[in-house]
């Protein structure tokens, strides 16, 4: 584990002042090469509180509420949410064993979400540049909430704070894993699930 709750703690209430109140609603995602059905069709994914963009790439910021959207979906697919930083040598080192999971289940109902916990002032000069060098072709979004204290244990009640760790769900089942992962490793959790 790569950072203790507390510096994590530390790091993201100074890093962030001023965040804006998102839509506390529970909704069904609809990622990209996602059809919707017809429960799904009047809901919308939340507007992102940030929206940071270069000429290659373009990263949505959101607070707890917003990310919780994407955390909390009830249908046929297996969602894999790793939560990582730039700056974090363990969640750097486990990434392309979430793009070739990806890559693997594109044609499955598996969806890859990266959930960036750098800090707001190191997006442009190093999240974006990061995602570009690197080819990330999972959506790749910040989280953008100070009140770590609040959104870790709605996450998991078992999570420290340390990173990597990773959300495995779908509507028959959640787990949590507060770790890094091999190739091998990531794949027969996620296909525990599938």
């Amino acid at each position: 584990m790569m950072v203790l709750r507390s510096k994590l703690l530390s790091a993201v209430l100074i890093a962030v002042l001023v965040t804006c109140c998102g839509k506390n609603a529970k909704h069904e995602e609809q990622l990209p090469g996602q059809s919707l059905n017809a429960e799904q069709t009047s809901l919308a994914a939340p507007e992102p509180i940030h929206v940071y963009s270069n000429d290659e790439v373009t990263v949505n910021a959101y607070n707890y509420a917003g990310l919780e959207y994407f955390l909390r979906q009830n249908n046929d697919t297996t969602y894999i949410v790793n939560f990582w930083a730039t700056w974090c040598v363990p969640c750097v080192a486990e990434l392309p064993h979430f793009e070739a999971v990806s890559k693997k289940y594109r044609t499955d109902r598996v969806k890859v979400l990266l959930v960036s916990l750098d800090m707001p002032k190191m997006v442009d000069d190093k999240l974006l540049p990061f995602i570009a060098e690197n080819k990330l072709e999972s959506n790749v979004v910040l989280l953008k909430d100070p009140d770590a204290n609040s959104w870790i244990p709605k996450i998991d009640t078992t999570w420290s704070g340390a990173i990597p760790a990773t959300l495995i769900y779908n509507k028959a089942g959640r787990h949590f894993y507060e770790r890094s992962f091999t190739f091998e490793q990531l794949d027969a959790e996620v296909s525990k699930l599938k």
